[in-house]
């Protein structure tokens, strides 16, 4: 996990995907065109919230969120998501 100089605002967090699968679960190399697009990643920054609602995820969450949600976000040290917290949809522990 990497530190970035980014501080989202609202209800925003800022997501380092994970590397997508290189092989399946039966060890068949998965070639550069068949790889889908990642769906879990690392949270690495949050905002704090709206007035309502105070976000629940914290640095260093793994999480999943949708296919195509968020915005890509390319910065000096890699790529990132920014999406609301509401487009997380779980926890992985």
């Amino acid at each position: 996990m990497s530190t970035i100089n980014i501080k989202p605002l609202a209800d925003r967090v800022v997501i380092e995907p994970l590397a997508a699968e290189t092989t399946t679960a039966s060890g068949i190399i998965i070639p550069d065109t068949a790889k889908e697009k990642p769906q879990k990643g690392i949270v690495v920054a949050t905002g704090p919230g709206t007035k309502d609602d105070a976000v629940t995820l914290k640095v260093g969450d793994t999480v999943l969120y949708g296919k195509y949600a968020g915005n890509e976000l390319k910065l000096d040290s890699g790529d990132y998501l920014i999406m609301r917290e509401s487009d997380i949809l779980a926890i992985i522990s």
